[in-house]
């Protein structure tokens, strides 16, 4: 019978008993405070909530239009580690909306939650300590007979066990819209207290809103967290050596299209730089990760995946063209996937960002914007 017994139901009769439990022991009087702290919170939250929104929806683009038109410039000097902190974060800031809102919104959140509440206790607590002594003796509590002290706390206790029943089926109901396809959750929508609260309570509120609104917020963070990762690199790498320019300007002198030249510094670095099979076994060997700048590899012509990904990069970034460095997952030659980086670069004649790999142009084959790239690779996610 137990291995029949479905767990998140099991947890949400749990959760809902604990607070059964409580407000019995706690009685009216203690019941009844709490409840009034809860309902104090919701109203601070709320408003702070909406003002927040208000706020933060007025702020953002402005904020923006203001960093845009400081025309933030990256040094052409090397950077320390805390300068190429400092840009990453500011021009991502300045350049991704989803998470520009999000930093806004929970410095305001914080600053008006405080606010609010530090108004709330001076009004209202004020106005409840005149009430009190109007009122005169505060009656005790052996002056309300034990059961029906607990009964009313019981009572409470039913308000409060429902409320964090429906907390955790939110969460659930989150999760099974952000990840539909994954067996926990079959189990967690074979849950009959889940399917009930899900669809007499969660989905009339909402009205779909988490269903159809929380996967495309969710895309959009992922997306932008993937392009704070590509910001990184074009912060790292963003001071480019004279050699490197110098050669890149030969490669492409007598080229004219964005593809041509994509093509040309493909052929380059895929040919010129080896694969360092020595730096891979002290990783994973010894965990000691050999670091090495775009400029160790051009004048090494050694280097792993992510080292003819950056190279790579400075090259084309040098010869006019958008260009990423993406990492995911590459296949490994043995029915296996691990971890890979290539790049990314943007055609202007054809208006489309292409896939390439430098990597692997010594082991054979096209990665130069091939039919079946992403059957050998996956971006990160």
């Amino acid at each position: 019978m137990i291995t029949r017994l479905n767990y998140i139901t099991l947890l949400i009769v749990f959760v809902f008993l604990i607070s059964l439990i409580q407000g019995i022991k706690r009685g009216l009087s203690k019941s009844a405070f709490q409840l009034s702290q809860v309902i104090q919170d919701i109203i601070i939250n709320i408003t702070a909530v909406i003002i927040t929104w208000k706020i933060t929806n007025w702020l953002s683009p402005k904020l923006q239009n203001w960093m845009i038109l400081k025309s933030i410039q990256i040094p052409s000097e090397e950077l320390n580690v805390l300068e190429k902190g400092y840009y990453i974060v500011l021009t991502s800031i300045r350049d991704f909306t989803f998470i520009r809102f999000i930093l806004i919104f929970l410095v305001i959140y914080l600053l008006i939650q405080f606010l609010i509440m530090l108004l709330f206790n001076l009004v209202f607590l004020n106005l409840i300590r005149t009430m009190k002594m109007m009122n005169g003796r505060k009656q005790s509590k052996s002056e309300i007979p034990l059961f029906i002290s607990q009964l009313f706390g019981g009572f409470i206790g039913v308000i409060f066990g429902l409320a964090k029943g429906l907390i955790v089926i939110l969460f659930l109901f989150i999760f099974v819209t952000l990840f539909p396809q994954t067996p926990f959750t079959s189990y967690i929508q074979s849950s009959t207290l889940y399917q009930s609260g899900t669809e007499k309570v969660l989905q009339p509120i909402s009205q779909n809103f988490i269903e159809t609104t929380l996967p495309v917020l969710a895309k959009e963070a992922e997306d932008e967290y993937n392009e704070v990762l590509q910001r990184k690199y074009e912060i790292i790498d963003h001071n480019i050596p004279d050699n490197i320019v110098e050669a890149t300007h030969v490669i492409v002198k007598d080229l004219n299209t964005d593809e041509e030249k994509a093509k040309a510094l493909y052929d380059w670095v895929g040919t010129r730089v080896q694969y360092n099979w020595e730096k891979v076994r002290l990783y994973e060997e010894e965990k000691v990760w050999m670091e090495q700048t775009p400029e160790d590899t051009f004048l090494t012509k050694q280097g792993v995946c992510i080292d003819y990904s950056r190279l790579y990069a400075v090259m084309a970034r040098t010869a006019g063209l958008d260009v990423k460095v993406v990492t995911g997952l590459g296949y490994d030659g043995r029915g296996g996937m691990g971890a890979h980086a290539w790049n990314e670069v943007y055609l202007s004649e054809t208006n489309e960002w292409i896939p390439l790999d430098t990597t692997w142009v010594s082991s054979g084959g096209n990665w130069f914007n091939s039919n079946d790239f992403y059957e050998t690779h996956i971006k990160d996610a």
